[in-house]
């Protein structure tokens, strides 16, 4: 089953999937919260500043079109949060959407930077875990949800893209830093940045939506 989203749509889709592993307790998600998911600086490539509007649009679309988001209302909750429903569609299993998660957000990347990547997903595994997962979804069933890619101009190691989304868009390296410099070198204090990152996100997330439970309880006292 293959989709044709655009890159905001991509985006929503990938933070709505993103956010129910990483911050299960804020999840579904609130539309500001979403937003904020989608203008997130770390863990995104590329990084985009999407309005309130964009994102709605976007919404509309993955629910109406593609049935891949929902909206759904939460006991204790007075504003609609939003919930992906990929898995419902294709039963994807947690190695193999968080392949797919990273390579929606980040764009084409190596065996090595998905190993690395999805850690905060799937946890820890092995480079022979992760091959035999790529190998998985270039065969699921009878389709191929990702591509591996020639190597490019300086290239020693092969990068993998989705397809879950539409046709291979290779960015060019002008566009994509991350994904063209080269292996990136992961030290321990790199590691507690993104952590760090990943941590300040969840908590922007938990306030924006407790303004929000606090804005609705006071309109019942105006």
């Amino acid at each position: 089953m293959r989709f044709s989203l655009g890159p905001v749509e991509t985006r929503v889709l990938a933070c709505l999937i993103e956010k129910a592993i990483t911050t299960p307790d804020y999840y579904p998600l609130t539309l500001n919260s979403l937003i904020a998911a989608c203008n997130q600086k770390s863990n995104r490539n590329p990084v985009m500043a999407v309005d309130e509007k964009t994102v709605v649009e976007a919404l509309s679309e993955l629910r109406y079109r593609d049935q891949l988001a929902w909206q759904v209302n939460t006991p204790g909750s007075r504003v609609p949060k939003y919930e992906h429903g990929l898995q419902k569609k294709i039963s994807f299993s947690l190695p193999e959407l968080s392949i797919l998660c990273e390579l929606m957000l980040r764009g084409p990347q190596t065996g090595g930077e998905l190993r690395t990547h999805t850690a905060r997903m799937s946890g820890t595994r092995s480079a022979a875990e992760i091959d035999e997962t790529l190998q998985c979804l270039m065969d699921w069933e009878g389709e191929c949800y990702i591509a591996k890619l020639p190597p490019g101009p300086g290239r020693r190691e092969r990068r993998y893209a989705q397809l879950l989304t539409g046709d291979v868009v290779d960015t060019p390296s002008a566009q994509a830093p991350e994904c063209d410099a080269g292996p990136t070198v992961y030290t321990p204090v790199q590691d507690r940045i993104n952590a760090l990152e990943e941590e300040v996100s969840s908590l922007r997330a938990e306030v924006v939506s407790l303004r929000e439970t606090l804005g609705a309880f006071r309109k019942q006292f105006e």
